[in-house]
């Protein structure tokens, strides 16, 4: 039996944008680069306290971040090229 909120959303989703994999190239690299517009401030408050490790270890993922985007922007460039965008 369908409840009320089952027909509120029955049509939730069917107009799209872009296609799943694109919007879910763009959402991912939403997600990414606010982390690393974070970054920095834990590597600071890192230098401030806490284990040795830790700074490093924002540095790393800083890094890691940095190559994560690059790569999803080259994806996203692809399907602008491929008319998939």
């Amino acid at each position: 039996m369908a409840t009320a909120n089952d027909q509120a959303e029955k049509h939730v989703g069917e107009t799209k944008g872009l296609p799943n994999h694109t919007h879910d190239l763009v959402h991912d690299l939403n997600t990414r680069l606010d982390a690393l517009w974070r970054y920095d401030q834990y590597i600071a408050n890192a230098e401030k306290g806490g284990p040795k490790e830790s700074k490093q270890f924002w540095m790393d993922m800083k890094t890691q971040e940095t190559k994560n985007i690059d790569r999803l922007k080259d994806l996203i460039r692809q399907c602008v090229k491929d008319g998939s965008f």
